[in-house]
């Protein structure tokens, strides 16, 4: 399982400390052998050994240059950073970044050997049309990506499911995640309001390896009871194997 916290714009440099703090204690005391992915905000980065893979949430897909306000290769190899979220909704709708856009910050980070985090997901709007109109959407998301790319992980997020505390009925993430595998043999994770109460059913589920945690991560114990329920699946299969 891959289970990722993505803290958006929250969380100080010492809020994230001892977050981390926490997460990573639990890891080790647990032998969890999940992967384990934090996305802090740009001013709580550090180079620091670790137990759990830190990536930055965005970066504009140049080496530095005369790009107010964002961030580059340059300072992320200061920090060790190798991981990155790209195509993320709030980028997508929020922001204004275009599928060409995205698109060129894939390739870029692509050709920088970067593990990419990349999410896709639909509208309200665009679900209610429909599975035909929603996979017109989804596919549109794909233009210019690589799916084929060694360090790819594709995370499915429903944009009505994001922060609103709505999910998908299980049969929605089975079939969307189903459509997605046709597409690429890269992780597939899940997210949009995955919290405690859900997320191990969520990755219960077929084809769901994993998911990309947003409002409900920022509490570290939260968190961690996540990632115990993931490791606890992964032994549960283990001993049905057995049977």
């Amino acid at each position: 399982m891959i289970l990722c916290a993505n803290f958006k714009a929250n969380k100080t440099r010492q809020e994230t400390r001892a977050y981390m703090a926490v997460v990573e204690s639990f890891v080790s005391a647990n032998e969890i052998d999940d992967i384990v992915m934090v996305f802090p905000p740009f001013t709580a980065l550090e180079h620091l050994s670790r137990n759990v893979l830190i990536g930055v949430q965005n970066a504009y897909p140049a080496q530095n240059g005369a790009y107010t306000g964002e961030i580059t290769l340059e300072q992320l190899e200061e920090f060790g950073v190798k991981t990155i979220l790209i195509g993320h909704s709030e980028r997508r709708h929020v922001l204004g970044e275009t599928q060409e856009h995205i698109a060129a910050k894939f390739r870029f980070f692509a050709e920088k050997g970067f593990a990419i985090i990349y999410c896709v997901g639909e509208p309200l709007e665009i679900r209610e049309q429909g599975d035909e109109a929603l996979m017109r959407y989804v596919d549109t998301q794909f233009v210019g990506i690589d799916c084929n790319y060694t360090d790819l992980i594709i995370a499915y997020e429903p944009v009505w499911a994001i922060g609103t505390g709505l999910t998908p009925t299980s049969d929605q993430i089975v079939d969307m995640h189903a459509a997605l595998r046709t597409k690429t043999s890269a992780p597939l994770l899940y997210g949009g309001s995955v919290k405690v109460d859900n997320a191990s059913s969520i990755m219960a589920l077929e084809n769901v390896e994993g998911v990309l945690v947003g409002s409900a991560s920022l509490s570290a114990n939260d968190f961690c009871e996540m990632i115990a329920q993931a490791s606890q699946l992964k032994q549960n299969e283990r001993e049905n194997e057995c049977l």
